[in-house]
């Protein structure tokens, strides 16, 4: 499983990337798929990194709406970058990928959070996620039902 967990991070950096470049999260996903073709200091993007960030970006909207909608007393806007980025990861694996644990999700988020964020960081994406996964079963019948 450290691939998983070496994949996971890898679609974070990305996401944080893109959220603190403005740009879009494929382009960035792009831009480390050319750099480990020709850079061998680069390690290769994997699958399961694609994988995410890809699945984000298709979901990304009703990602936001949900973190959003979710997060008490906290804006997007006023959510540390590395918070909405981790959270971003985490709420799409967990309401859309369905052959990875609900449990395995949470950890490897407060994982993330644990590594780049701050002391309240871990706390805060284990409370938010895991609203999200009591919520998962409503969440995707919207989420179907919206086409998305």
């Amino acid at each position: 499983m450290a691939a998983r967990n070496t994949a996971r991070k890898r679609a974070f950096q990305i996401l944080f990337e893109g959220d603190q470049r403005g740009a879009d999260v494929l382009t960035v996903l792009a831009d480390w798929i050319r750099l480990s073709r020709t850079d061998t200091r680069q390690p290769p993007v994997s699958e399961y990194t694609m994988q995410l960030v890809e699945g984000y970006a298709q979901h990304a909207k009703r990602i936001d709406e949900l973190i959003a909608q979710y997060s008490v007393g906290w804006t997007l806007d006023r959510m540390p970058v590395v918070d909405r980025n981790i959270l971003r990861l985490g709420a799409y694996e967990l309401i859309w990928v369905d052959e990875t644990p609900d449990a395995v999700v949470l950890d490897e988020m407060v994982q993330l959070a644990k590594e780049f964020s701050t002391d309240e960081s871990p706390s805060f994406v284990n409370g938010l996620l895991g609203r999200l996964k009591d919520l998962k079963p409503s969440l995707r019948r919207t989420a179907e039902d919206a086409g998305d």
